[in-house]
């Protein structure tokens, strides 16, 4: 987190970048393949060079701002952190179980990891004090809970992928994407 008034890295920019444009990355890769050819391709290449510009734009940033001051600000050893992380295991394992052995309906499996991702990232705004994932909770909530409709409606295992999964993916680029702009723009004084 930044101070008002200074300019520079927010604490935890690179870890969190490094680890939002992995999942985005595997969101993309893994969530691609069901789509009618030659789509596969056209969206992992798109999700490749997506995630190597942030990387690169990221190194940058993180070469030329030096980290801003930093509120006392939850990290990795919190115990509301593991709390979180204990939270979503279950949920995402213990859901993923009933929807692939009990219900059998493995093309929402995306769409549950969707849901869990997202409602995960609220717990983390708040130990981290970092109202940004609160949108991306959201977000990636929404586009879960659109693959099931999706799914609901009749549309196919590819289509829910595309939106819960792909759709998250797109969602933690954009989102790395926000914070680097917001990591290299000046703020104003208060």
């Amino acid at each position: 987190m930044s101070t008002p008034g200074t300019r520079g890295r927010p604490s935890g920019l690179v870890i969190g970048s490094l680890v939002a444009i992995s999942f985005g990355t595997v969101f993309v890769l893994v969530n691609s393949g069901g789509l009618p050819a030659p789509w596969p391709l056209v969206v992992r290449v798109a999700g490749l060079l997506v995630a190597a510009l942030l990387l690169v734009g990221l190194f940058r940033v993180a070469r030329r701002e030096t980290p801003a001051p930093e509120r006392e600000a939850a990290a990795f050893m919190d115990r509301r952190y593991w709390l979180v992380v204990a939270l979503e295991a279950v949920a995402l394992f213990g859901g993923l179980s009933v929807i692939n052995n009990v219900l059998d309906r493995p093309e929402v499996a995306v769409a549950w990891v969707a849901v869990v991702v997202g409602v995960h990232f609220f717990g983390l705004a708040a130990v981290w004090r970092m109202p940004r994932y609160h949108w991306l909770g959201a977000v990636m909530t929404a586009l879960g809970i659109a693959g099931f409709l999706v799914h609901a409606l009749g549309g196919s295992a590819a289509t829910v992928a595309l939106v819960s999964g792909v759709g998250c993916g797109a969602a933690l680029f954009a989102t790395v994407a926000l914070a680097l702009r917001g990591a290299t723009t000046p703020r104003p004084t208060a």
